[in-house]
C-alpha cells in the first residue's frame, strides 16, 4: 500500500481549488505571459496559463502555497493543457516536455516545504492531465458523423510524453481529469500503463470525469455507472467527477459511483453554476455546506474545488471534512495495490 493510500485510510484528503481563477487575480498582460524568453514569439500567448510555469513561476508557486496553507493535501500541477494536441493552438508543441517538467518541479518544491514543516500531514502533487481540445469518439462535424479530429494513437503518444515529463519532474500521482470522452481517457491510461511497465514503476492514478449537464451523462453520452465500468479495468487510486456542475448538482452522480466501487471516490465541483457573465458566485460557506452532504452520506475520500474556487473555498471545505471519518476503501481485488 502506497503513502497516499495509507493517508486515505485515516482521513479525507483535500485537493486544491482552481488554478485559472487564481491566475486571473494577477491580471497578467500579453507581455507578462511572454516574459523575456518569448517576447518576440510570432503568436499571441495570453491565456496560455500553462506557459506561466516558465514565464511566471513565482506566481504558480505562490498559488500552490496558498492552497496548501488553506488545508490542501494534494495540489495539481499547472499542466491542464500541456499536451502537443492542446499546445498546437499556440504553436508551442515543442515546449511540452519542459512545461510538464517545470510545473511538476514547482509544485513538488512547495509540497516538500510544507511536508517538512508538518511531517504528520504529508503533501502530495498530482500531475494534471486534461482532456485535450479534441474528442476521439465523436465527430466535430455534424455533416460528417464518421469523421474524427484525433486518433487513439495520437492521443496515446501525446499523453505518454506528458506523463513521462510529469513523472520526471517528481509528481506523486497522475490525475486524468475533466474527462468528457472516455476514449481520450483510455488513451491516457494506456500510455501511463506503458510507462509503468517500461520503468517498473507503480505510480497511483486518479480519474475524474465530467457530467456535462442535467442529463447526468458525459459529453460522449455515458452515465456515471457506465463511466465507472469503462475505466475499471485499470488499477486506480480513485475515481470521481469534477467541473461542469456545482456541489449540489453533483451529489446523485457521486452516489452512483460510491455505491459501486471500493476505490477511493473524489469530487471537485465548481463554485456553483456560472452566472450570466460566466462567473461563479458561490461563497466558501455555501459550497462547504453542500459538500457536507457528501460527508454525511460517506460519498467521498478526496474533496476539492474546480472553476471559481479559491483558497478560501478550500479552507472552508477542509474545516468541515476534518470532522468526518473517511469512507472505507481498498478492500477488494479491484482496488489499486
Amino acid at each position: 500500500m502506497n503513502k497516499i493510500q495509507k493517508e486515505l485510510q485515516n482521513r479525507i484528503l483535500i485537493l486544491d481549488g482552481a488554478m485559472g481563477t487564481m491566475l486571473q487575480r494577477y491580471k497578467f498582460s500579453e507581455e507578462d505571459f511572454r516574459g523575456e524568453r518569448f517576447k518576440d514569439f510570432h503568436k499571441s500567448v495570453q491565456g496560455n496559463n500553462d506557459l506561466l510555469s516558465i514565464t511566471q513561476p513565482q506566481a504558480i508557486a505562490e498559488i500552490h502555497s496558498k492552497y496548501f496553507a488553506a488545508g490542501a493535501d494534494i495540489v495539481e500541477t499547472n499542466t491542464f493543457s500541456s499536451t502537443t494536441i492542446a499546445m498546437a493552438d499556440y504553436d508551442m508543441q515543442d515546449l511540452v516536455y519542459e512545461l510538464n517538467f517545470e510545473s511538476a518541479k514547482i509544485a513538488k518544491k512547495v509540497a516538500d516545504e510544507f511536508t517538512s514543516k508538518e511531517p504528520n500531514k504529508p503533501r502530495f502533487v498530482a500531475g494534471a492531465m486534461g482532456p485535450t481540445n479534441k474528442t476521439a469518439s465523436m465527430s466535430p462535424d455534424v455533416n460528417d458523423p464518421g469523421f474524427r479530429a484525433i486518433s487513439f494513437e495520437e492521443l496515446r503518444v501525446a499523453y505518454k510524453q506528458q506523463a513521462e515529463a510529469l513523472i520526471d519532474g517528481g509528481v506523486d500521482l497522475l490525475l486524468v481529469e475533466t474527462i468528457f470522452d472516455t476514449l481520450n481517457a483510455k488513451a491516457a491510461l494506456f500510455a501511463i500503463d506503458e510507462i509503468k511497465e517500461e520503468r517498473n514503476l507503480d505510480i497511483p492514478i486518479m480519474i475524474s470525469g465530467t457530467i456535462t449537464d442535467a442529463s447526468g451523462r458525459t459529453l460522449s453520452g455515458q452515465t456515471a455507472e457506465a463511466f465507472l465500468i469503462s475505466i475499471s479495468h485499470i488499477p486506480l487510486l480513485s475515481v470521481g467527477f469534477n467541473c461542469a456542475l456545482g456541489a449540489k448538482q453533483l451529489t446523485p452522480h457521486l452516489e452512483v459511483i460510491a455505491n459501486r466501487t471500493n476505490l477511493a471516490v473524489s469530487a471537485y465541483p465548481n463554485a456553483g453554476l456560472p452566472n450570466a457573465f460566466g462567473e461563479y458566485d458561490e461563497s466558501p460557506e455555501q459550497m462547504a455546506s453542500q459538500v457536507k452532504e457528501y460527508l454525511d452520506k460517506q460519498l467521498v475520500n478526496i474533496i476539492g474545488g474546480c472553476c471559481g474556487t479559491t483558497p478560501e473555498h478550500i479552507k472552508a471545505i477542509a474545516e468541515i471534512a476534518s470532522k468526518y471519518k473517511p469512507r472505507p476503501v481498498f478492500n477488494s481485488e479491484n482496488a489499486a495495490v
